[in-house]
């Protein structure tokens, strides 16, 4: 069996494992009220505003799980449950969020660098399931197809890599920021809750970094073997 194909087989199942336990772990914190009552937009201004950051807006958007920082227009964008929640679920993604705020602000090297590649990585990622596909139909005449379809996924999997960091960095800010601010949360029961979260979300990232790297290394051996042959 291809070793790449038995790496997608497996971190497939760890995937499908930590996505379901996130979904979980969030499900139960939103419905886990804060003592505090505050809403996550609540949060997040305060969050901003503790940081020195008086420029950033705070916006719901549309959809579940939405929730992102915006460098571009420099907007945390939350989705409906957490801009109005007052959940621990809905505290700690806001934090998380004004996390990547406060990297901007202080010029955090790491998503300097994914900030820049966007451009590069969006192009890459719509070329690549189509190249990838034909690649592999036209690999015994012309190999070069699957070589720039494997080296657009390369893009995609360093891109995956570098935003590990960025969102390891951003959970690390809002613990730290929620930890010293019992306003917030009045308890090391929220306070927990709010790591657990994060943790599992981070989790997340971490296995679509692998699945991005399984899939390469499948792709790179049908490569290799097609020139072989």
């Amino acid at each position: 069996m291809n070793i790449g194909f038995l790496l997608l087989i497996v971190v497939g199942i760890v995937s499908f494992i930590v996505q379901w336990r996130f979904k979980s772990r969030f499900k139960t914190f939103s419905e886990m009220p804060l003592s505090s009552g505050l809403t996550g937009r609540d949060i997040a201004e305060k969050m901003l505003h503790d940081n020195g950051i008086f420029d950033v807006k705070i916006i719901s958007v549309d959809g579940t799980l939405s929730d992102h920082y915006n460098p571009g227009d420099q907007t945390v964008n939350l989705s409906p449950e957490v801009y109005q929640g007052r959940s621990i679920a809905a505290a700690a993604v806001a934090a998380h969020e004004c996390g990547h705020a406060v990297q901007h602000a202080k010029a955090y090297s790491w998503l300097q660098l994914r900030t820049a590649v966007v451009p590069i990585v969006s192009f890459a990622s719509r070329m690549t399931g189509w190249v990838l596909l034909i690649g592999v139909f036209m690999l015994s005449s012309t190999p070069w197809v699957l070589a720039i379809g494997v080296t657009a996924l390369a893009l995609t999997t360093l891109f995956s890599f570098i935003t590990l960091p960025v969102e390891f960095d951003a959970s690390r800010r809002a613990l730290a920021w929620l930890n010293n601010n019992r306003g917030v949360m009045q308890s090391s029961t929220e306070y927990s809750g709010a790591k657990s979260a994060l943790s599992w979300a981070a989790m997340t990232y971490v296995v679509a970094a692998l699945s991005s790297l399984a899939m390469l290394v499948y792709y790179a051996m049908i490569l290799l073997g097609g020139r072989r042959n």
